[in-house]
Parts: structure tokens; C-alpha cells; sequence
């Protein structure tokens, strides 16, 4: 990949350039822009997975939350029969 130098992009030198030369520099930034529009895109899709990932995990975890409450609210429920019991009531 070619680097342009940036006082090689300074306008007035654009403007002194043959009109080859500018063409080239011009599609030499543009593959550039490309490059770093593929590379974003890949970091974009593989954001997206880790997040579809993360969302189904905090789901699970949710759900396991849920029901570790209904077991905890059926033992609180179930307290006050169970002091009974061991009081020989």
C-alpha cells in the first residue's frame, strides 16, 4: 500500500500535478478508503455476533434467575408449614 505523504496532499500541490499522476493518488486513496471501509465492516459483523451472543446468554441467565426465584419463593412459601412440622404442631 502506498502512503501519501500529506504535503503531497496539500492543494496547491494537487493542483501542479499532472493529471495522471492526480488520478493515481486519487485511486490509490480510494482503494485506500475501501481497505478501511471492508476492514469496519468486518469489525462491525463480529461486534454484531458477540452481541447476538452476549444477548442469548444474558437471556439464559435470566432464566435461570427466574426460576432459582420461584424455587426460593416455594421454600418461603412453605416456611411457615415447616416451622409447624418442627414444632410438633
Amino acid at each position: 500500500m502506498v502512503r501519501i505523504e500529506p504535503s503531497k496532499r496539500h492543494p496547491l500541490f494537487l493542483s501542479m500535478q499532472t493529471p495522471n499522476t492526480l488520478t493515481d493518488q486519487l485511486s490509490i486513496q480510494i482503494d485506500q478508503l475501501l481497505q478501511r471501509l471492508a476492514a469496519a465492516e468486518e469489525g462491525c459483523a463480529q461486534l454484531h455476533q458477540l452481541n447476538q451472543a452476549l444477548a442469548q446468554e444474558r437471556d439464559g441467565l435470566v432464566q435461570r434467575l427466574n426460576e432459582a426465584r420461584e424455587r426460593v419463593d416455594a421454600l418461603l412459601t412453605r416456611l411457615p408449614e415447616l416451622h409447624n412440622v418442627l414444632e410438633g404442631k
